[in-house]
């Protein structure tokens, strides 16, 4: 039986991979360039998002929100260098989330969210998760049109192609070495 929290979020490790796989195909200027949009560069979005991954995570793992999100708060602000240094953190980072998602038995489980922002709320792990994967997307949405306004194209990361690659992966290997 698929489990469709860890499905998801697999997927957004291999879109997080993928855009980054093609911001490094690109200038390096690329990361840190000014352009009019959501977040003043590259840089910027994807620091945001591995702010928040990591704020999830941490409320993923037993953190209290208000605690997670100080916690992560400068991460937000800390702007990496190199594509390669983004690549390694959110690396990191999946890592020890795959670890958690192996480890937890019942992503079903409902846990008392005390949002700062939003107030009080029973919340299901899977449902944190989920909306991890879609803050995620609609991010990546951003640096694609960030690239774009370079100048440059984007990469397809839609679910959709990951389900095929997948599917591919799978019936490669299963015709052995």
């Amino acid at each position: 039986m698929t489990n469709y929290p860890v499905t998801m979020y697999n997927y957004h490790t291999w879109a997080n991979q993928t855009i980054l796989g093609r911001i490094k195909e690109l200038p390096p200027a690329v990361l840190s360039q000014e352009v009019n949009s959501s977040f003043p560069t590259v840089a910027h979005a994807l620091s945001h998002l591995y702010a928040v991954d990591t704020m999830w995570y941490q409320v993923l793992t037993g953190t209290g929100m208000p605690e997670a999100l100080q916690a992560s708060m400068p991460l937000n602000a800390r702007i990496l260098s190199t594509v390669d240094e983004y690549a390694d953190a959110f690396s990191e980072l999946s890592e020890r989330m795959d670890v958690w998602l192996r480890s937890e038995p019942d992503l079903e489980q409902a846990i008392l969210l005390d949002n700062p922002f939003a107030g009080l709320r029973q919340t299901r792990l899977s449902e944190i998760v989920l909306h991890l994967v879609n803050h995620g997307t609609y991010h990546r949405g951003n640096v694609s049109t960030m690239l774009r306004q370079m100048g440059h194209a984007s990469v397809m990361q839609d679910y959709a192609l990951f389900w095929y690659q997948q599917q591919s992966e799978a019936a490669a290997g299963s015709h052995g070495d």
